[in-house]
């Protein structure tokens, strides 16, 4: 991921409040390097059902790449050798601390200095109880947080607590500069939590989570305790800047701000806000997608009016959400007229319940925009094009799109399910793949005892537990869907599939295949990864194929990484930038990355990213690497599909190709271009493929050497209809890894292709391309990104047709 952004964007008001924190060093206090080897067995504190804590659970087997045999991946902070009390009385910040950055005796963990690694991963548990901490609880990378999913443990900050955040997932060190790239702070996770802020002091001042992430990380199922004093400057999530991203099913009571938040892209589902001086505060962002939020008793819903004569702010999109006994529904800074910049603000609400708002929308001066007591349908500040190549500036009501009743729920809202954690479960509900006989050393080859291991635990109505591993497999992997329960599937901090041998370009085979084609039934995943090891250009990672019913199948939390991590053998002394136009072969990933057939239907997927790695996570510079990978996301599903909070980097042809949909939703969709292009131009060094619909690009009319043409596309839609978008962000940032391209808003001459298709689209944001949306039914007058400049992409605010 990259970003020209490189610093924070901070109002006033909070930077004053946070200033003796962000630009003091922030660590944990020095531990005892005491073996933790035994953390799996010791006492775990108080009794609790839940089956991630149940002692022998976890195996606690090397971890790939890890030297260090004694290394813990799960850690239990109330373990006696870690000694965290969680009697809400006790100071347990040390403890806590230990756990997540114990290292076994061995290879230390990822903190400052590094940036990121993968082979020091951590699964930190907390049992209900309530832990006080005096300073911030430090999330080094590649670290899960997970409290007791049956009763919630509580982090509450003491009066005289002194530091950013109760939980920092990026601390500021020394002049302010972050322990990790805010863009690159991947694979992050915290559920099951209530934070509560409340006591510090004494409830004027205070943060419980810094969440300056990016991809593959999660907020999910956690209450935020804040003061709710008229003079408190208390808030639940204090993020200043990133590239994400995910979050939901979060509570909010109290506080001066909910969540103030500044992040490039995000995508929020399931908030509720009570009590809040303002429920959420937009500092800046390029695009946000907030649906199910409600808000009740606070002054302000959302604002988003920050640097109202220099916006911050590029675009929101608010959906399927209530307000209930607020002043103020949403604050924009928007203007039909001298607007800085053009599209800057841009805001979109669809069926928004403002009946009990007093206004729904004002301006910076509390002005009335759109008047509250009613239900928005559909309105939007910013530029549209509704059926028509033809921009009209808007601040009003807009026609209201199309949506498919199978991507609904009950409530006519856009159906959404939350990742199972299987609460009512017990640890007889589990098959352990190890216990089944599998490595998951990234050497052995497990392909037999995973297949035998998946049709067992499905044929016996198990959850099939893959102990944290890399488990090799060197041909297709069949989950079965059918009987009771499907198969149900979850993994241990990101437990990895690791593909070797699939090089048949011409007959593509899937790593897993999700159901065979035309079966019916459900297949659970989550918090599992998918990737290579070395050249692969025949696989597909993840082919769906079930039909089920709407929320019985779906990924969460599970994603697809193509080289750049240890043991890929795509790293930087293996796939340097300096390749050009004659691409090594062993640098050519893989064919498709995500494949959901004709015959899936209900395909259902949550927080994913799929990323051909651009730079080396295990260099501690993250130097940048050139990785070929073919395909990004190919939905050919004639069925409904939802995309809540996806993206999909660096593939060659394209990024998200949506082929003959019937019924599609798309939340927040982030891709980039490769870095590398047009140096080869696509489809070099692969070659097209008419059996999977690839692009041709013959609509290319530029000059290439000016502005190339051949470029991965964004997204391409053909031949389909009920395609629904609620945010997009489609960024080209190079030229052969040369910028100038950035400045001259000319990376690449075209972004978002639309063939033959009914599209109803929110938010679409391009950087760097000539042509925003190039729709044949226009194909002489293509949507320019001039006519659109935005806070540091170009934006729409509705782009509709209905062809």
């Amino acid at each position: 991921m990259f970003s020209t952004r490189s610093t924070s964007l901070c109002a006033t008001a909070l930077c004053a409040f946070l200033s003796f924190t962000a630009l003091s060093p922030v660590a944990a206090a020095p531990m005892p390097q005491t073996s933790a080897a035994a953390s799996s067995s010791g006492s775990y504190g108080p009794s609790t059902s839940y089956w991630l804590s149940q002692s022998g659970f976890h195996l606690n087997n090397q971890v790939y790449g890890n030297t260090d045999s004694s290394y813990p991946v799960f850690r239990n902070v109330k373990d006696s050798i870690y000694g965290a009390v969680g009697d809400g009385v006790t100071d347990d910040t040390d403890a806590i601390n230990f756990a997540i950055n114990s290292t076994g005796g061995g290879l230390a963990r990822c903190g400052v200095g590094c940036n990121s690694s993968t082979i020091t991963p951590a699964l930190v548990y907390f049992p209900p109880g309530k832990y006080l901490v005096s300073s911030p609880i430090i999330m080094d990378y590649y670290t899960q947080m997970v409290g007791d999913a049956t009763d919630l443990p509580t982090i509450v900050g003491s009066s005289d607590f002194a530091g950013i955040a109760l939980l920092d997932a990026d601390p500021y060190g020394d002049y302010g500069v972050s322990w990790y790239i805010n863009q690159n702070n991947f694979f992050r996770q915290v559920r099951n939590f209530i934070i509560d802020v409340s006591q510090v002091d004494g409830g004027a001042s205070g943060a419980g989570i810094h969440w300056q992430v990016a991809q593959a990380t999660s907020l999910q199922n956690i209450r935020f305790e804040m003061s709710t004093s008229a003079s408190t400057k208390q808030q639940g999530i204090f993020m200043d800047n990133g590239s994400g991203g995910f979050m939901g099913d979060l509570v909010f009571n109290g506080g001066m701000y909910g969540a103030f938040l500044g992040n490039q892209q995000f995508t929020s589902r399931n908030m509720t806000f009570n009590n809040c001086q303002t429920a959420i505060f937009m500092n800046w962002n390029w695009g946000w997608t907030l649906s199910g939020i409600t808000v009740d008793s606070c002054t302000t819903g959302v604002d988003m009016s920050n640097s109202p004569t220099n916006q911050t702010v590029g675009s929101v999109v608010l959906a399927d959400s209530t307000f209930t006994n607020v002043q103020y529904g949403v604050r924009s800074a928007f203007s039909t007229t001298g607007n800085v910049p053009a599209t800057g603000g841009t805001l979109v609400l669809d069926n928004v319940d403002m009946t009990g708002a007093t206004e729904a929308v004002v301006g910076v001066n509390n002005n009335t925009i759109l008047a509250g007591g009613k239900t928005i349908t559909s309105w939007a500040s910013g530029n549209v094009y509704d059926n028509s190549a033809t921009k009209d500036v808007t601040q009003g009501a807009i026609t209201s799109p199309t949506k498919a009743s199978s991507l609904l729920d009950g409530n006519k809202n856009i159906f959404g399910r939350s990742k199972p954690q299987y609460e009512t479960a017990s640890s007889d509900d589990f098959l352990h793949s190890m216990a089944e006989g599998l490595v998951g050393n990234g050497v052995t080859d497990d392909t037999l005892k995973m297949q035998a291991f998946l049709i067992k635990a499905s044929s016996l109505g198990k959850i099939a537990y893959f102990d944290h591993g890399v488990y090799l497999v060197t041909s297709t992997i069949h989950v079965p869907v059918n009987g009771s329960s499907g198969s149900r599937i979850v993994g241990e901090v990101w437990s990895t599939i690791l593909a070797q041998g699939f090089n048949n370009t011409a007959n593509p085979q899937p790593v897993w295949q999700i159901g065979a084609v035309g079966s019916t039934g459900s297949a659970e995943i989550s918090d599992m990864l998918f990737e290579i090891k070395g050249r692969n250009p025949g696989a597909i990672m993840i082919q769906w194929n079930v039909a089920s019913e709407q929320g019985a199948s779906g990924l969460w939390d599970t994603h697809v990484r193509m080289g750049g991590s240890w043991g890929s053998e795509l790293l930087l002394s293996d796939c340097p930038t300096t390749q050009g136009a004659s691409p090594q072969p062993s640098c050519q990933g893989g064919f498709l990355m995500f494949q959901a057939t004709k015959q899936a239907s209900n395909v259902y997927l949550e927080n994913t990213w799929f990323w051909t790695a651009d730079h080396d996570m295990e260099n501690a510079a993250n130097l940048q690497i050139s990785v070929y990978n073919g395909r990004g996301m190919l939905i050919q599903s004639t069925g409904a599909v939802w995309l809540w909070g996806t993206s999909v980097e660096h593939s060659v042809l394209y990024n998200y190709q949506f082929d003959g949909v019937q019924a599609l939703f798309a939340g927040f969709m982030q891709s980039e271009t490769p870095y590398y292009q047009p140096v080869p131009v696509a489809p070099a060094p692969f070659t097209f493929n008419s059996a999977y619909d690839d692009p041709t690009f013959t609509v290319c009319s530029s000059n290439a050497a000016a502005v190339p043409c051949k470029d991965a596309w964004g997204l391409r839609i053909l031949n389909s209809k009920n395609v629904l978008i609620y945010s997009a962000g489609f960024y080209s940032f190079f030229n052969d890894y040369t910028q100038a391209c950035v400045t001259g808003e000319n990376c690449q001459e075209n972004m978002v292709h639309i063939q033959g298709s009914q599209v109803s689209a929110y938010a679409i944001t391009t950087k760097a391309s000539v042509n925003m949306i190039l729709d044949d039914q226009f194909a002489s007058t293509p949507v320019l990104a001039s006519d659109n400049r935005g806070v540091y992409g170009d934006v729409i605010a509705y782009y509709n047709t209905k062809s």
